[in-house]
Order: C-alpha cells, then sequence, then structure tokens
C-alpha cells in the first residue's frame, strides 16, 4: 500500500485484541507514530480484558475495548471519524471491523504459510526478523520508522508491588520464575524446574496465573521455604512491577517474556515446541546482552506446531528435557 496522506491533526486507530505479550510488542508502533507524526491521535482497539496493559501508556489518547458485541463497538468506532486503521492483529474478526468502518487500512503479515512449511515440512523460508519488524512493515503507509528503543510498560504507582511483603530473606534479591505459557509444550516442565531451583543462588518467586498455582504448591512443597508462589494473586501491573524488581527472569515462550523484556530485565529463555524463529523472542534491541535463549536446535520434530500443544506429540518432550539445566542456572546466577 503507497503511502496515506493524513491531515493536519488526524486519528488512527490500531487494532491488536490479545495477547499481552503481542499487545505489548506494540508498543514501539504507538511510540513512533506519536513521535513522528505530529498532533496524532492514537486510539487502540483491545480485549476488555486486557485493556489495563496499554492503560498507562502516555502516547495513546483512548482505549476501546472489543467484547462480545461487535456490532456496538463498530458503530462507536465509527464516530470517532478515523483516517486510518493499522490491523496488527490480522484475524477474520479484525478484517470485518476494518471493512465495515471502509477506511484506509493494512495488516500485519502473520506468515502463516511459511510457519505451517516450516511445522509441516521442516523448510525454514522464515524471514530472519521479530514480529514488530512486520508490526512496521505494516505501518508503512504512515512513513513512519523504528526508533530501536525497544518496548514500552508503565507501571503506575499504585499497583506497585511492595517486596517486604515476601519472606525477609528475598530481601537481598530474587529470581522470577513465570510459569504461564498458552500451550503445555511452551511451558518449563516442573522436573526441569526442580533440576535449575536448587542451583540457583537466590531464592525465586513463582509467577503465574490460577491454572499454574498447582504447579507452583507443588514447586514448594518439593523445594521448601527458597520458592515463593504467588500465582494468581495479582494483576497484571502488580506482577511487573515483582518482575520489574527481580534480578533476573527465568521463563518460557509465554506473554509475560515480553513484559521483562520491556522492563529490560535479564531474561533466560527456554523453548520448547516453539523456536524463536517464529519472531516473538524477548524484543531487546538496545540490550542484547541481557536475554539468553536455551534450545536443543537438533530434535527434528521441532517446531512441532505454529500454537503448541497441550502435551508432547511424542511423549517425551526431549525439547525442554535435553536443555543443560546447569547450564540455565550458570547464566542466571551471574546476576
Amino acid at each position: 500500500m503507497d503511502a496515506i496522506q493524513l491531515p493536519a491533526r488526524p486519528k488512527i486507530l490500531i487494532i491488536r485484541f490479545n495477547a499481552i505479550g503481542d499487545i505489548i510488542l506494540t508498543t514501539p508502533v504507538i511510540r513512533a507514530i506519536h513521535h513522528q507524526i505530529k498532533q496524532a491521535e492514537i486510539h487502540i482497539l483491545v480485549n476488555q480484558k486486557y485493556q489495563n496493559v496499554l492503560a498507562n501508556n502516555p502516547y495513546i489518547s483512548k482505549i476501546h475495548t472489543y467484547s462480545n458485541n461487535k456490532n456496538q463497538v463498530v458503530e462507536q468506532l465509527k464516530t470517532e471519524q478515523f483516517n486510518f486503521v493499522l490491523d496488527l492483529q490480522n484475524t477474520r474478526k479484525s478484517h470485518k471491523i476494518c471493512h465495515q468502518l471502509n477506511l484506509p487500512h493494512s495488516s500485519f503479515n502473520k506468515l502463516k504459510i511459511k510457519k505451517l512449511i516450516y511445522t509441516r515440512l521442516k523448510i525454514n523460508t522464515l524471514p530472519l526478523n521479530h514480529i514488530v519488524d512486520r508490526y512496521f512493515d505494516a505501518a508503512k503507509p504512515l512513513l513512519i520508522v523504528n526508533d530501536g528503543q525497544g518496548l514500552d510498560f508503565n507501571i503506575p504507582e499504585t499497583e506497585k508491588f511492595n517486596t517486604d511483603n515476601l519472606p525477609i530473606f528475598f530481601e537481598d534479591g530474587f529470581i522470577a520464575i513465570l510459569l504461564d505459557a498458552d500451550k503445555g509444550t511452551k511451558k518449563i516442565p516442573i522436573n526441569k524446574l526442580m533440576e535449575i531451583i536448587p542451583m540457583l543462588l537466590k531464592p525465586v518467586v513463582l509467577i503465574g496465573d490460577k491454572n499454574s498455582s498447582a504447579i507452583g504448591d507443588e514447586l514448594v512443597n518439593r523445594l521448601g521455604d527458597r520458592v515463593y508462589n504467588i500465582c494468581g494473586q495479582l494483576s497484571v501491573n502488580q506482577y511487573a512491577s515483582l518482575i520489574d524488581q527481580s534480578l533476573c527472569v527465568l521463563t518460557g515462550d509465554n506473554d509475560y517474556m515480553q513484559v521483562a523484556a520491556a522492563l529490560r530485565k535479564p531474561i533466560c529463555s527456554l523453548w520448547g515446541s516453539s523456536i524463536p524463529e517464529f519472531g516473538n523472542y524477548p524484543y531487546m534491541p538496545t540490550d542484547r546482552e541481557l536475554f539468553r535463549m536455551f534450545e536443543i536446535c537438533s530434535i527434528k520434530c521441532r517446531p512441532c506446531g505454529k500454537r503448541g500443544f497441550r502435551k508432547c506429540p511424542h511423549r517425551n518432550f526431549k525439547c525442554m528435557n535435553r536443555i543443560s539445566s546447569f547450564e540455565v542456572a550458570e547464566w542466571i546466577n551471574q546476576f
């Protein structure tokens, strides 16, 4: 799509319904539009349950929430009289909204076919770029460029976590372990955590939703009070604050990994069924030395799916289990 002619005070709508990590990955584009298109008014459309992720972003003029009633939100959006729609979701729902608004728009490339070729045929034709780069490709009609300053995440003062609530021996520093992932084959298995945690020089705080609470309780029961389970107890911003106050983050391929990247924390990420080549590794262009990705590239069944699976299709989970727990702990302990 060619460059679009914008009025003196343009109104731009960005569509990204979910999830936490993908929404955070839109923040470089939001910042670029704010700084490079003078007097631009930036609106964003998100799923209602994710509105707090961007609620404190200083570059956004208004957040619109999407729930079940698509027609209602479309009528509301029509009253805003936008000049351009940037579709960073690229689904049937977002296409319908763009069509109903009947405005100039562009969508980001999800590389569905290339990912399918890689997962089914194990032929890698993926470009060597991040999802953020593809977001900027979609924004080319706006003539904005990536400033290379990474992600934004703003934690309100009212939701900052007080680490005095942690056990007293955590006051000298702790490691944050992110347990959540949308699929089981993206999660660090409990047996791997049982190997890694005893080798860490600092205690650990377990972060995740209610679904990860039982795993957290099991780790506490097995490893004792050097493990603190806070899964399912805090808001997104409170978890972000806890991550911000940690020494280092250990994670699988999940949403909070990008929260840690936005906060410029050292990140140790373990990759199972998914691969960094899909473009969603920690986005830290100015702090590349702060993240390390561990994966077993020689396993021929990787990647086993675009989204992953509840359990390993081969029932051995070699891609995670063969990662060296010692090397992971050694990398984390330097912080």
